[in-house]
């Protein structure tokens, strides 16, 4: 497999693959991982390391699949939890009691697109094939976030918001949090029309500029990632605290699970983020 980066590592590739930060991996009291569409049990469009309950896959395959990629990247099956995506900005403070929900428990809410948490035993799980993970660890008083950034996401500046919250419930200061952008699908193969351009050329505080680009016949060209780190930057996030993934999920789509690739044919792929127990 031709995988190149230099932000982002391929691991256990002959097996149960998985990426990492090179950056993410130098903190030493966390353990995180994004999964790949390789190395599962699930059968068909999802072939083979659908990590999605909700898109009509055998749920045993997904569980199995759950298990396969604990074991390989480290993390307990047992202290899984997992978000509730539907593109809003609400961001939940997770604890040992919510260990299971969405996975091997029942979700008990419907809109959760950040997870955050202070507690070590929990490994948080959200879920993507094309937006934008991002991956938020503060440094200082051991606290961990992830959020899902689709476009609605973005300009609604998820960002910021779960920026805020651990700043709110854990006393994090921005400048102490080390950030992690992608993989997701890059400005080179994300095309949009002009109402959803509008919303990205909105957004105030922004260089704009930078991140959406004109093309013929009222289409534009977005860069999810950019527009992401330039809204963590906003929120008092240090530029050089922040890494962008260099993976495209559409130009990689053999690795990894890209909606505009399959054309919505498809398994979903997630991010891990926890607190080791020591």
């Amino acid at each position: 497999m031709n995988f190149i980066s230099k932000t982002m590592k391929l691991n256990n590739a002959d097996s149960v693959p998985y990426l990492t930060y090179n950056s993410l991996s130098e903190i030493k009291f966390i353990n995180h991982a994004f999964s790949t569409r390789l190395g599962g049990v699930s059968r068909g469009e999802f072939t083979s390391m659908n990590l999605a309950f909700n898109r009509g896959d055998n749920p045993d395959a997904v569980t199995e699949n759950y298990r396969r990629f604990c074991q390989s990247a480290g993390f307990d099956f047992e202290s899984l939890t997992a978000s509730a995506q539907d593109h809003h900005t609400f961001v939940r403070a997770v604890t040992r009691e919510n260990r299971g929900v969405g996975i091997y428990k029942p979700r008990d809410m419907e809109s959760v697109d950040a997870i955050i948490t202070n507690e070590s035993g929990v490994t948080l799980v959200t879920y993507y094939a094309d937006c934008t993970p991002l991956f938020f660890v503060d440094t200082k008083n051991r606290a961990i976030g992830l959020a899902h950034a689709g476009w609605r996401g973005t300009v609604g500046r998820i960002g910021e918001k779960t920026v805020e919250k651990m700043t709110g419930l854990y006393g994090t200061n921005p400048a102490d949090i080390k950030a992690a952008i992608g993989p997701a699908i890059s400005v080179c193969c994300y095309e949009v029309d002009k109402p959803c351009a509008d919303n990205f050329y909105a957004l105030e505080g922004l260089d704009s500029g930078q991140f959406v680009f004109p093309k013929e016949n009222e289409k534009y060209m977005v860069d999810l990632p950019e527009a992401n780190r330039q809204i963590l930057v906003a929120a008092g996030v240090l530029p050089q605290n922040i890494t962008v993934s260099d993976v495209c999920t559409n130009c990689n789509s053999e690795l990894l699970w890209s909606h505009r690739a399959t054309k919505g044919r498809r398994g979903t792929m997630c991010a891990f983020l926890s607190l080791d127990n020591s």
